[in-house]
């Protein structure tokens, strides 16, 4: 019997992330929510106001026996842009901040090693800007929320930012997908 993990992730707004992380074997779950919160429990629109310090974020829970915490942070690399600070495309503030957020040291010494390697491999031009922070709390986000991609596939959010990013992990990672997203 396998013993599942948690990874707690930011990077930019949490349907597109959700939207990623639900398609991999091994991921149990994908909860949206806020991150980091100065606020307990803050609802959307106070993490939109920038002044909870929370940041839009998932919580995977996973099972590193089918997808390591290697793994997961390779594609997170990989699906957003990590060298903008606070903004994700046309989503800007502190909230839309790239993070990872480690539960032990185990995670810390892979994010800080996966982040020196990403910035060695010289894939992006600009500086890694993601920020590796101890966990200190996640707050699910409001239920219209969850599974937003797949609940909304017509809204032109869904269209042109969400899709171009599904398609990407399709191709570049066939392989770690769930069945039904594999074919």
């Amino acid at each position: 019997m396998s013993q599942f993990e948690t990874a707690t992730l930011a990077g930019g707004c949490f349907w597109c992330t959700e939207a990623i992380f639900n398609r991999l074997k091994g991921v149990t779950s994908v909860v949206p929510g806020y991150a980091a919160s100065n606020v307990p429990n803050p609802s959307y629109r106070a993490v939109c106001t920038g002044r909870t310090g929370a940041a839009e974020g998932i919580q995977i829970t996973y099972d590193p026996s089918i997808i390591s915490y290697d793994k997961l942070l390779e594609i997170f690399w990989h699906l957003h842009d990590p060298t903008t600070l606070n903004r994700q495309g046309n989503d800007v503030g502190t909230q839309y901040r790239s993070a990872i957020f480690y539960q032990n040291d185990e995670q810390k010494q892979v994010a800080l090693a996966s982040k020196e390697a990403l910035e060695k491999s010289g894939t992006y031009k600009k500086p890694v800007v993601t920020e590796i922070s101890p966990f200190t709390n996640f707050y699910p986000a409001e239920d219209y929320h969850k599974d937003y991609y797949d609940n909304n596939r017509s809204q032109p959010y869904c269209t042109f930012i969400i899709d171009p990013k599904v398609q990407k992990l399709l191709r570049e990672y066939r392989k770690d997908l769930k069945e039904e997203y594999a074919k």
